[in-house]
């Protein structure tokens, strides 16, 4: 691909003022007219309209190096430069690797009048290091300002600012703001409400122990800590559990029991059998995992919790059937 650089060389020149004579001047190539666009969709240039100026070369050579005109101090009176130098590419030959190149400013004007836009010249250095001049002849430029006519124009007042509908992307903002405001207020009051309670001594309704051991050993539900690393915290915290309900169900310490003393404690409640072993089964693996660093297999991991749930579920029949 061709290498291009903008670099500073020359101003632009105008070639009306002078002919050039391929004889006096070698290095300079007349290469055609510069190109004038207006930026803005209408036939005529207004005051303020931007346009862009500039030139285009076909079948650049790779490793050709164009010198661009200095801007740095302006193009012309009363033409004002909006934005400088930019090289674009419009087509590659894939086989030569040759570019058509486009090279172009932005400008434009606050002053109404007809203005004769500079040449513009190329400084261009081909690969085999010949250098010459390349000259794009100017454009011409009418700027127009938009005429009043006075003979029916009447003065009108200032007119208010545009009032448009909102929108409901408008409102959402401000709906979910009141929304999480009143989130906030009814969360404060019964924030209140509980400490005022607390305060007065007004006791909650405690729920049945029963309950309160499923919900707990609903959380032990899964295999994530079923890692050997963890089966101590797991199997600790089934059988915690267990030895809370029985304390609060059966009324046995057994909080500070053994595995021995609580099942002693237990043999005179109506326990089926089949279910008093299973429950002690899993007391002493507990006591393996925690005391012995016994590693656990799956497949006991699985029955631990179902058989936590079994024993709960077994005795609390029983409990409400005495209250019956």
């Amino acid at each position: 691909m061709a290498l291009v650089t903008s670099c500073i060389f020359a101003v632009l020149t105008s070639a009306r003022e002078r002919e050039y004579d391929p004889a006096v001047h070698p290095g300079i190539v007349p290469s055609g007219e510069a190109f004038l666009e207006q930026l803005q969709k209408r036939d005529s240039v207004l005051i303020a309209d931007q346009l862009r100026y500039g030139f285009r070369l076909d079948n650049v050579k790779a490793g050709t190096v164009l010198g661009l005109p200095d801007l740095s101090k302006g193009v012309m009176d009363s033409i004002e430069l909006v934005s400088d130098w930019k090289i674009d590419t419009l087509k590659i030959r894939r086989k030569t690797q040759a570019m058509n190149l486009e090279g172009s400013f932005v400008i434009t004007s606050f002053d109404e009048g007809k203005y004769e836009l500079p040449d513009i010249a190329v400084q261009r250095t081909t690969p085999d290091g010949k250098t010459d001049t390349l000259l794009f002849a100017g454009k011409d430029l009418e700027v127009l300002s938009m005429p009043v006519d006075t003979t029916t124009f009447k003065p009108h007042d200032i007119k208010g600012q545009i009032r448009y509908p909102l929108t409901f992307k408008e409102i959402l903002p401000y709906i979910i703001g009141i929304q999480l405001l009143a989130m906030i207020i009814i969360l404060v009051v019964s924030l209140l409400k509980m400490r005022k309670k607390n305060e007065s001594g007004e006791v909650g309704i405690k729920e049945p122990a029963y309950i309160v051991a499923l919900k707990k050993l609903d959380k032990f539900r899964g295999n994530k800590l079923w890692e050997p690393e963890k089966q101590k915290q797991f199997y600790s915290g089934v059988t915690d559990v267990l030895r809370e309900y029985i304390a609060a169900r059966f009324g046995v310490g057994a909080m500070e029991m053994t595995t021995a003393e609580i099942f002693e404690g237990l043999k005179d409640k109506e326990i089926p059998q089949e279910i008093m072993e299973e429950t002690r089964n899993l007391f002493v693996t507990s006591d393996l995992v925690k005391f012995a660093k016994m590693t656990v297999s799956d497949d006991e991991n699985v029955k631990a919790v179902p058989s936590a749930v079994r024993f709960v579920t077994t005795t609390w029949k029983s409990e409400e059937e005495e209250e019956k």
